[in-house]
């Protein structure tokens, strides 16, 4: 390969690792991914799980019970809005992060990861959530997030509109 082709060849893979695409997915998790006009990546699964990740966000689908279908998320950097449709009974849906892990049922909810801190944020439903390594958690319940941090309290706070524009805005929504 000439060096010419080989600098094209890494500048191709590195732009898909910096436009965030999740190469490492299962192949069997039951999804299916397209990209949205507003550059976000949707992520609409069998089961009835839509995941929009925004653009340069790190994540990875885990089917943990290995039935074929996602029920987790495993996301290291930037944001997703998650929606997650009713069920009862069985494991709660769970997007973990370096400092939280939050878990539903059935809801619409946003996931930020940025340096030391993971921001939580429902538009519909409740979702608890705690620290990754433990500990008391809270509930979170509709315009209600939380930060969780290595440290202090979790304090879950009603968001300014403000805040919720800038994050749905960087998911497309």
């Amino acid at each position: 390969m000439s060096g010419i082709a080989r600098a094209g060849f890494f500048a191709l893979v590195w732009s898909f690792l910096l436009m965030g695409y999740a190469a490492a997915q299962p192949a069997n998790a039951g999804c299916t991914s397209s990209i949205s006009a507003a550059s976000t990546q949707v992520w609409r699964c069998d089961n009835g799980i839509t995941i929009v990740a925004e653009n340069g966000a790190r994540f990875e689908l885990k089917d943990a019970n290995r039935d074929g279908h996602i029920d987790s998320v495993e996301l290291s950097s930037r944001a997703l809005l998650i929606e997650v449709p009713k069920k009862s009974g069985g494991n709660p849906f769970k997007v973990l992060t370096p400092q939280a892990i939050a878990a539903v049922r059935g809801t619409r909810w946003a996931v930020d990861v940025a340096e030391a801190k993971t921001s939580v944020f429902v538009a519909d439903g409740r979702v608890g959530v705690s620290r990754r390594a433990r500990g008391r958690g809270v509930v979170l319940g509709p315009g209600e997030g939380v930060d969780v941090e290595a440290a202090g309290p979790l304090t879950v706070k009603t968001w300014g509109q403000p805040r919720v524009d800038a994050l749905m805005a960087r998911l497309g929504q």
